[in-house]
């Protein structure tokens, strides 16, 4: 909406937000999570084709998209920052293959994403070539504000508020302790629901989203692993089932939610690299320093390489 072109945005956004078209995000590698900039893969122009090569890791839904966001470097000369392209991948293209990854849950959310010569039409670029960190910064932004909905895992599942109410139905806890996480957790959740009322006010005045993103995940994902361990205990010995629920509750959400709650801190932007934005782009705290600023990207994978034998 924000970046393509007419014929991109008649095309794309109608059927991505009815969900006849399922999209993926093919940003994270294995030497690329947190520091995203450094993404290897590549896509080289040819023609009317870009030709991209690379591997991608962690893709929730790969196997289930029609499309994909790919980020990809177009200029490895310059600054990793500076030569990134952003694209839109037909997920059936010749060359592309995708393999699973089941997580302790035993779902089958995540997969892997190997591309070898795919052909990628030039028409497929979103924006301006080598512009594509801009873009996928306005993608995280976004990406982080749904990921911190009320829902425990990532905007779905039980929120504190379904917890505490499981407890009320069932007539209390009589552990002054636990009353008092319980009350804690409450308080996490009613914090969580004004700041999110303050970002929408702020949408609708006109602001863009910012930096503060990068707040409202931070403070969601642990209250997130809250939530589940706090059913677990109070679950008892039953908390070691998958097939039983705290008090006796459905148990669908719950063991689920337990098990995949570890993954909270880490996907859509890690703990740490959230509380680095709020340090540095909010608090106006020095930034980190950076010994490959301004180096070409090339330059720093060498130097990388020579340290690393």
């Amino acid at each position: 909406m924000k970046h393509g072109t007419d014929e991109q945005k008649n095309r794309y956004i109608m059927p991505m937000l009815s969900a006849d078209e399922i999209w993926c995000q093919l940003l994270s590698e294995p030497e690329a999570g947190s520091d995203l900039a450094n993404v290897a893969t590549r896509a080289i122009k040819e023609g009317d084709h870009y030709i991209v090569n690379g591997q991608k890791i962690w893709t929730s839904l790969a196997h289930a998209a029609k499309f994909g966001i790919l980020l990809a470097r177009t200029n490895p000369d310059a600054p990793k920052h500076a030569g990134l392209s952003y694209f839109i991948v037909p997920m059936d293209l010749p060359g592309i293959e995708i393999t699973p990854i089941v997580e302790m849950t035993g779902m089958h959310l995540f997969n892997q994403v190997f591309f070898t010569d795919v052909r990628l039409p030039a028409e497929n670029l979103i924006g301006e070539e080598n512009r594509g960190w801009e873009l996928a910064k306005d993608t995280l932004a976004n990406e982080r504000v749904t990921l911190a909905r009320e829902g425990a895992q990532w905007g779905w599942g039980p929120s504190a508020r379904d917890l505490v109410n499981l407890v009320r139905e069932r007539g209390g806890v009589p552990d002054p302790v636990m009353r008092q996480r319980l009350a804690q957790l409450y308080s996490e959740g009613e914090i969580l629901r004004i700041h999110s009322l303050r970002m929408v006010a702020d949408r609708l005045a006109g602001k863009p989203l910012g930096p503060e993103s990068s707040t409202r995940k931070a403070l969601s994902d642990p209250h997130g692993q809250h939530i589940f361990q706090i059913a677990r205990d109070l679950s008892g010995s039953a908390g070691l089932l998958a097939d039983v629920g705290p008090l006796g509750a459905d148990p669908m959400w719950w063991a689920n939610g337990f098990l995949f709650a570890p993954a909270l801190t880490i996907g859509g932007g890690t703990s740490e690299v959230l509380r680095n934005v709020i340090g540095e782009r909010i608090l106006g705290l020095p930034r980190e320093p950076d010994p490959d600023a301004g180096r070409a990207w090339t330059e720093t994978r060498r130097t990388k390489g020579a340290q690393a034998k």
